[in-house]
């Protein structure tokens, strides 16, 4: 088709002449409301913003002789973090002679796991980095799925809302 009776055709039917795919032979055209195109794909990435979730990490610094209660303590804020869906690092500083005996680290860390293995998984297991041992722990994905089951049921109520319009109307 000739761009001339493209144009004219956009013009009597009052949409847009708009060019798909300009790089092939002979170049692809199409008529469409290009203003509404527009307001479509900002809603999508508007919906696509909204549903995504920014990851936090918090960081709890701990010692190979830590006190039973100081412990349960830092055991309760990484209980808390993972319970709010954020990762938690946790970080073993070694100083002086401790540097020599990182399996107390090692085991301080797998306790900690163990402990609060209910609320998330060990995403990285336990590394040593210089004078420091690092552990990074994630929380279960329980929230997401029903987060997921949630927005089903709003969708399966609002389509059957539709319906009974449509039935309505009929």
């Amino acid at each position: 088709m000739r761009i001339e009776d493209a144009l004219r055709l956009a013009a009597e039917s009052d949409l847009d002449l708009v060019e798909v795919a300009p790089m092939a032979r002979p170049p692809v055209c199409k008529l469409m409301d290009y203003g509404k195109f527009k307001y479509e794909a900002a809603q999508k990435a508007r919906e696509a913003r909204r549903n995504q979730t920014l990851t936090v990490i918090k960081e709890m610094k701990l010692r190979p002789k830590i006190d039973p209660h100081d412990y349960e303590t830092k055991k309760g804020h990484v209980e808390r973090f993972l319970r709010a869906g954020d990762k938690v690092k946790v970080t073993i500083m070694f100083r002086g002679r401790e540097q020599s005996r990182p399996e107390l680290g090692f085991r301080l860390l797998q306790r900690l796991a163990e402990d609060v293995a209910e609320l998330g998984f060990v995403e990285s297991s336990p590394k040593q980095d210089g004078r420091n041992m690092i552990m990074v722990m994630a929380p279960h994905k329980k929230k997401a799925a029903r987060g997921a089951g949630r927005d089903e049921a709003l969708a399966e109520s609002a389509n059957s809302a539709i319906s009974e319009d449509t039935a309505a109307q009929a």
